[in-house]
């Protein structure tokens, strides 16, 4: 789980100020999905702080979700397509 964090946190633009994910047209609102992303990424990082165990399946929903979110970013010309 540390692993993805990491990789997500890499990958998309969590650093970017709001006028870089905020353009004049978008497919989806870059904004407000990555501060989801931000949001369930703190969250996990608490949990895992205080020594719980993510599941499989929850490892699995967040790299999804991730992923899907890396789609609207990538369709708003803000990051690079994965390979």
């Amino acid at each position: 789980m540390l692993t993805l964090m990491e990789t997500i946190r890499q990958t998309l633009p969590f650093d970017q100020p709001e006028a870089y994910l905020c353009q004049k047209e978008c497919i989806g609102c870059p904004k407000k999905l990555m501060e989801y992303l931000e949001n369930e990424l703190l969250n996990w990082q608490e949990i895992l702080d205080d020594g719980g165990q993510p599941s499989l399946g929850a490892i699995s929903r967040l790299a999804n979700t991730g992923r899907k979110i890396h789609l609207v970013l990538e369709k708003n010309g803000l990051v690079t397509p994965l390979s």
